[in-house]
């Protein structure tokens, strides 16, 4: 058992790191823009819609979302993973761990219709938040509360999206500490990853599941037909750019995923590890059945996933970029 004095050493710490995150969040506003780009909601709405009606890709908001989760997860939502090479900044989408990243077009025209209204005073950290956000709400998800305030970096490191996004067989530790860090706690981990609801994955991230042999769920008497299919879809000279659906209703924002993952039917190895860890089962069980239940977990981690090491105020090392590809 631990003694007084450490147990009283980790309550400081974690009331300074609950006091800390909760500074952040107080420098991002829903109000922010109130002023300086009143119309940014609607605008965005609209151009997201058109967008949609423009490219007709399915799987479109789903990787937009994504988009949002890997800038967060490589140093704090500071909309980095828009940035191309150039000098000292190394491009993050050429990270193997942002295989997927794409329709980032759609990024880049609705910052260019924001800039023409409002020059220079959305960021593309806000913009890429708020993008999601009209990407789930597309996908029948719930109404997320965005804030505003953050600041674009000046730099972005591939190495640092290849040491800080987890790899395709994570396992349920990694994925933990990996929120944890964020200040999401293991039910708000289980919900985020319900994302997984929406989209697709790619072969190389499922592969590991079946070959040289099936893992342990997919040889299942019961999952020889999920097996089959997987094997036929992605074979062992697999063509990297072919994907499968996550769940069967892949375009709504539903329980589908844990209602799959729970029936040893989860295409992702970490979909498997979650629907049988002790810790994250019990999640899993409840919001299979409880949609709403499982919306109202995934908006608190969302708000906090999205506060995650912002940038705010002014620095050297900050901007509103007005071309998300490169610093002003």
């Amino acid at each position: 058992m631990a003694s007084g004095k450490s147990f009283l050493g980790v309550l400081v710490l974690m009331l300074a790191l609950s006091v800390k995150f909760s500074e952040t969040q107080a420098q991002l506003s829903a109000t922010y823009y109130d002023k300086t780009c009143p119309n940014l909601r609607n605008m965005v709405a609209q151009a997201f819609l058109f967008q949609m009606n423009l490219i007709r890709i399915i799987t479109a908001p789903a990787s937009l979302l994504r988009v949002a989760f890997h800038d967060c997860a490589v140093d704090g939502c500071q909309g980095s993973i828009m940035l191309n090479s150039q000098g000292a900044i190394t491009d993050e989408k050429l990270s193997e761990r942002n295989l997927g990243i794409q329709n980032l077009d759609v990024i880049d025209a609705i910052k260019a219709q924001v800039e023409r209204s409002c020059p220079g005073v959305v960021s593309c950290a806000d913009l890429i938040i708020l993008i999601a956000h009209e990407a789930i709400k597309y996908s029948a998800g719930p109404n997320l509360p965005v804030v505003f305030g953050r600041k674009d970096a000046r730099f972005a490191s591939k190495s640092a999206a290849d040491s800080q996004l987890l790899p395709a067989d994570a396992t349920v530790d990694q994925v933990l500490s990996s929120f944890a860090k964020m200040g999401i706690d293991t039910a708000g981990s289980v919900a985020l990853l319900g994302s997984h609801t929406i989209g697709v994955a790619h072969c190389k991230n499922v592969v590991n599941r079946l070959y040289p042999a099936p893992d342990a769920t997919l040889s299942r008497a019961n999952n020889i037909f999920l097996l089959n299919r997987l094997r036929a879809q992605c074979p062992v000279n697999f063509n990297p750019n072919v994907f499968i659906n996550n769940d069967g209703t892949n375009t709504i924002f539903d329980s589908g995923y844990y209602q799959a993952a729970l029936q040893g039917r989860g295409v992702l190895t970490i979909d498997d590890r979650l629907a049988n860890d002790p810790r994250t089962k019990p999640f899993m069980q409840t919001w299979a059945f409880n949609t709403f239940a499982f919306r109202q977990a995934f908006q608190g981690a969302w708000l906090k996933m999205t506060s995650y090491r912002v940038l705010t105020g002014n620095g050297t090392d900050r901007e509103v970029r007005r071309n998300c590809r490169f610093i002003n």
